[in-house]
C-alpha cells in the first residue's frame, strides 16, 4: 500500500481555481490540448488525495494551456497571471506545511514576467513555471533572455511544462493578424499530452542548451516533467550535431550537458515512469536516483489514476533502488531543492 511507503513531496501538481476554469472556457480552451474538458479542482479534494495517499506537500502551478491563452493578449495575461499567482500565495499562507507553488509567468510577454518575479518572490512563492513555448516561442529564445538573466541572479528554481507545439507567425504575417499555428499533425486522433508534450519538452531541453541559454544561466534549477519526456535517447543526436556541423548554436559535447544535468537539473516521475522510461533517462544520460521527484499530475490525471500510478511506483522503485534512495525519491531530494 502506498501508506507504507514514506511521505512524498509532490512536485508535480496542479490548481485550477474557479476564475481560472472559467477563463480557459471563455477564452478557446474548453478542451485544453485536447483533453476532454478543464477538470473540477478545490483544495479540499486535493488535501484529501495527499492524505489518503501519504503526500506530505504539494508545490501547485498552473498546467497547460498556462496563463497565457489568447495570443496577442497580453492583458488578459498579465490579469490572469497575477489573479492565479495571488490565489497560491494565500492558499500557502492557509496551509503552509502542505501547499506551496510555482508562481506562473505568461510567456511571451516578457514585462509581465518580469514584474510576477519580482511581486511573487515578495508573496513567498517557491520557484516559477514556464509553458515549453508561449505561442511558439520556446524557452531559449532571445526574447526571453531578460527574464533568464532575472531568475539567474535570482538562483532561481524553475518548473518547465510541456503544452501544445506552435509554429510562430512570421513578423509580417502577425502584423497582419495571423495567430500562431498549431504543430500537431496528430492532434485529431490522440490528444496532445500524449504524445506532443514529450517531444515539445524535448525541443527545450535541445534549445535551451544549444542557444547557450544554460551556459549563460548557472544558477538556475530547473524541474523537467514527465523524466524530461522525449529527449533522453536523442541527446547524442543533437550534442553530436552542434559539435560537428557548423551553424547559428552553441556547440554543446554531449559531457558538458551530462555535467549541468547533475548541478542543475531534476527530473519528476509523473505520468508512466516504470519499467522502461526511467532506465531510458538513468541508463542512457546518467542521471541517478539523487535528481528524482515525485510527481502526481493532479487533478489531470484523476484521483484513481493517481492512485493507480503511485501502486505502480512504488513496486518499480522496490525493485530498482535502496531504501535510503527511495527516500530521497520520494521526499529528501525535494526537501534539499527547496532547502526545507
Amino acid at each position: 500500500m502506498a501508506s507504507q511507503m514514506p511521505p512524498k513531496i509532490d512536485v508535480h501538481s496542479h490548481y485550477l481555481p474557479p476564475f481560472y476554469r472559467t477563463a480557459c472556457q471563455e477564452n478557446g480552451h474548453a478542451n485544453p490540448d485536447g483533453m476532454p474538458n478543464v477538470p473540477d479542482w478545490s483544495s479540499e479534494a486535493h488535501l484529501a488525495l495527499m492524505d489518503n495517499l501519504h503526500i506530505s506537500k504539494s508545490i501547485l502551478s498552473i498546467s497547460s494551456p498556462g496563463t497565457h491563452l489568447v495570443a496577442g493578449n497580453d492583458a488578459l495575461a498579465a490579469k490572469l497571471a497575477r489573479q492565479c499567482n495571488a490565489f497560491a500565495a494565500d492558499l500557502k499562507k492557509q496551509f503552509p506545511q502542505r501547499f506551496g507553488y510555482f508562481a506562473s509567468l505568461p510567456i511571451p510577454d516578457v514585462a509581465t514576467c518580469l514584474d510576477e518575479i519580482a511581486t511573487s518572490v515578495a508573496e513567498g512563492c517557491d520557484g516559477f513555471v514556464f509553458l515549453t513555448n508561449g505561442h511558439g516561442r520556446y524557452l531559449g529564445d532571445p526574447l526571453f533572455d531578460p527574464i533568464f538573466t532575472e531568475l539567474n541572479n535570482r538562483h532561481a528554481t524553475i518548473f518547465i511544462h510541456p503544452t501544445t507545439p506552435h509554429c510562430p507567425c512570421s513578423p509580417q504575417a502577425a502584423a497582419e493578424g495571423a495567430q500562431p499555428t498549431q504543430a500537431t499533425p496528430l492532434a485529431g486522433q490522440y490528444p496532445n499530452p500524449m504524445l506532443e508534450f514529450f517531444f515539445d519538452t524535448a525541443r527545450v531541453v535541445t534549445n535551451l542548451f544549444m542557444s547557450g541559454t544554460m551556459k549563460r544561466c548557472p544558477h538556475i534549477k530547473i524541474i523537467l516533467p514527465h523524466l524530461g519526456g522525449a529527449f533522453p535517447p536523442l541527446l547524442a543526436r543533437w550534442t553530436g550535431f552542434s559539435t560537428l556541423v557548423p551553424g547559428p548554436w552553441e556547440a554543446m559535447p554531449e559531457s558538458e550537458v551530462r555535467e549541468v544535468f547533475q548541478r542543475q537539473v531534476w527530473f519528476d516521475l509523473a505520468g508512466f515512469p516504470f519499467p522502461g522510461q526511467v532506465r531510458g533517462l538513468m541508463e542512457g544520460v546518467g542521471v541517478g536516483s539523487g535528481r528524482l521527484l515525485y510527481g502526481s499530475d493532479f487533478p489531470f490525471t484523476k484521483a484513481e489514476g493517481v492512485e493507480m500510478l503511485l501502486g505502480q511506483m512504488d513496486e518499480g522503485v522496490k525493485g530498482l533502488f535502496s531504501e535510503e534512495e527511495v527516500e530521497g525519491i520520494y521526499h529528501r531530494n525535494a526537501e534539499k531543492l527547496f532547502n526545507t
